[in-house]
């Protein structure tokens, strides 16, 4: 049975998409098929914002600490029903809602998607990586090729006009000390905030 909401920690996940430009050198699916409190999160089908709103009505949502769009592929690349989703849980339940992305959702729709989120996404969480754009491409390998770290950027510079929290992220141990201050520094240029995120092998 194909997973739609998953839960992990104390966040409910929505996967909508198996779909990404980036084969990232680290990416959990690389490795396995689920996360801890889910069934497979291949999609048979990618599901439609109904499908997605039927899923949420029989959950308990006062469960949930925050709502978060991340699942086995970039959420993006499904951005009508992302969209679509967020409205419905911005209009009927109190949770935050965070967006995890690869930054790239510009490029992959064609048009700058951030004024989109706002008013419905109180977080957004871009994969930073690294701070190098030759390196970018060597560990992300995004299918944009050169252009697409600085593509990953300007989206993070156009949210923080339109969303709350802005987050740039690393993974631990994939990056130096001195690469991580470099980070840091970016994100303050940019006025996002930095985190890095625990490996998961």
């Amino acid at each position: 049975m194909m997973t739609i909401l998953y839960r992990v920690h104390d966040n409910l996940y929505i996967n909508l998409t198996n779909r990404c430009p980036c084969a990232c050198r680290f990416c959990l699916r690389r490795t396995r098929d689920h996360m801890e409190d889910s069934d497979t999160l291949w999609l048979d089908h990618e599901p439609a914002s109904d499908e997605v709103i039927a899923a949420l009505r029989k959950q308990d949502m006062s469960a949930y600490r925050e709502v978060v769009f991340c699942g086995f592929g970039e959420p993006t690349e499904a951005l009508d029903v992302l969209l679509e989703t967020a409205a419905y849980i911005r209009r009927h339940f109190q949770n935050p809602i965070r967006l995890n992305t690869n930054g790239l959702g510009s490029l992959i729709n064609g048009k700058n998607i951030a004024p989109l989120l706002n008013g419905l996404i109180d977080t957004v969480s871009i994969s930073l990586n690294t701070p190098d754009a030759d390196r970018y491409l060597e560990i992300v390998q995004p299918s944009f090729g050169a252009g697409s770290f600085e593509a990953m950027l300007d989206f993070g510079r156009e949210c923080v006009q339109y969303v709350p929290q802005v987050v740039f992220t690393t993974v631990a141990t994939t990056i130096s000390k001195e690469e991580e201050e470099r980070c840091a520094a970016i994100c303050r240029e940019i006025g996002a905030a930095y985190r890095i995120r625990a490996y998961e092998p």
